[in-house]
């Protein structure tokens, strides 16, 4: 029995050392197959995370390539709009325009370097509300379209970081903006508390109104270094003060405001414009209904009264209303209001004969705020635009 126990007692010691070597082999492989996967995980978080930095460096980059685009678009779009303020008579300066948008182009970073625009990226044409810039002839238009790019033909492809890793070096990006500002006008938004509407309570009637666009009127004056000199400038004139033309409401100043409004009310209106106060007791909104027509009450037309506030006006642009048609006499006269349009006014005179008074005003584009536009685009409007804003 001992011999039995002395016999089985080594075997049962080979049999646990034999369990055990098995045991540490299976050990050091899972560590070998640990480390392996680890590392595999490492290279495919750093591959992700190369991936995720050049992809947030892009999105980065197209929201500056955005910014720019747009701040270069409305530089473009408000060069234009000043060029009609000057009275350019044919096709706007597309070098002038170039080099607006480039101006502001080249002071926003783009990925670290600075965009420049050439001939092709800007685009001026004409666009309406809800539309597409149509290109073409550049007479009217009122829309600038600006390309930015950076890619191999233009500024260069934007470099990657992890070009390496990614098998990516460079990324191209290519943005588009479009700014506009619109003409169809068929009235006006109230004004803010301490704002007003630069209109002029005086409506001109359509013909004569028509008569100096087309040239067929007189052209006796001009606008020279911020001063009315005498002289042709190819600009045609017009009188806001009635001269035998047959109208029987006589032409003159409209109520936008009370009913009764007095000469105090329009040398305020004539002086600092059309109020807020003006708009709420004219008691309807200031706009064209579905006709195309707003009416107005008339006043008793334009008297000497306002004479001095007219004549600070001299060399200043305004907003005035176009009628086609009006009814009645003085006080009871209602003018039928068709279009809304810029001047500049240029000479007044309202003592001595009738024959000689005189309130001379040029078509000359006009910036309006607060502007309703008539996205149906049947109103129409040539000398008044709304403030430059980004369309696309």
């Amino acid at each position: 029995m001992a011999v039995f126990d002395s016999f089985i007692k080594p075997l049962s010691v080979r049999d646990h050392s034999s369990r055990f070597k098995l045991s540490g082999s299976k050990h050091r492989q899972r560590t070998g197959s640990a480390l392996v996967l680890g590392l595999l995980l490492s290279l495919a978080v750093i591959g992700l995370t190369a991936v995720s930095m050049d992809l947030g460096y892009i999105r980065v980059v197209q929201a500056e390539l955005r910014r720019s685009a747009d701040a270069a678009a409305m530089a473009g779009c408000w060069d234009l709009y000043q060029q009609y303020q000057e009275g350019i008579t044919g096709v706007p300066d597309s070098q002038s325009i170039l080099d607006a948008c480039n101006a502001v182009a080249q002071q926003n970073s783009v990925g670290e370097s600075y965009a420049t625009l050439s001939e092709g990226d800007v685009e001026v044409g004409s666009y309406e509300s809800g539309g597409e810039l149509q290109l073409g002839s550049l007479l009217g238009s009122n829309a600038v379209r600006v390309t930015l790019r950076r890619d191999a033909l233009a500024n260069g492809e934007l470099p990657l970081f992890f070009g390496a890793l990614t098998g990516r070096s460079t990324q191209s990006l290519q943005v588009s903006a479009t700014a506009a500002m619109f003409q169809s006008i068929n009235g006006f938004y109230l004004p803010g508390s301490d704002d007003s509407l630069n209109l002029l309570p005086i409506a001109l009637d359509l013909e004569t109104w028509l008569s100096a666009v087309e040239g067929a009127t007189t052209d006796h004056y001009q606008y020279l270094n911020g001063e009315v000199v005498a002289g042709a400038d190819g600009h045609f004139e017009a009188n806001l003060y009635p001269q035998g033309t047959g109208s029987p409401g006589n032409r003159g100043t409209v109520d936008i405001g009370g009913e009764d409004n007095s000469t105090n009310d329009l040398s305020r209106q004539v002086l600092h414009g059309v109020s807020r106060q003006d708009l709420l007791d004219l008691g309807k909104p200031l706009e064209f209904d579905s006709a195309g027509e707003l009416i107005l009450n008339g006043d008793t037309g334009i008297s000497a009264g306002i004479k001095d506030e007219l004549a600070t006006l001299v060399g200043q642009v305004r907003i005035i209303p176009i009628y086609s048609h009006v009814f009645g006499n003085g006080n009871n006269a209602s003018f039928t209001i068709v279009r809304w349009e810029g001047v500049r006014i240029l000479d007044v005179k309202l003592t001595g004969k009738k024959e000689t008074k005189r309130v001379i005003v040029q078509p000359q584009k006009v910036l309006a705020r607060n502007a309703r536009v008539d996205h149906t685009g049947s109103s129409i409007s040539t000398h008044v635009f709304t403030p430059v804003i980004l369309v696309e």
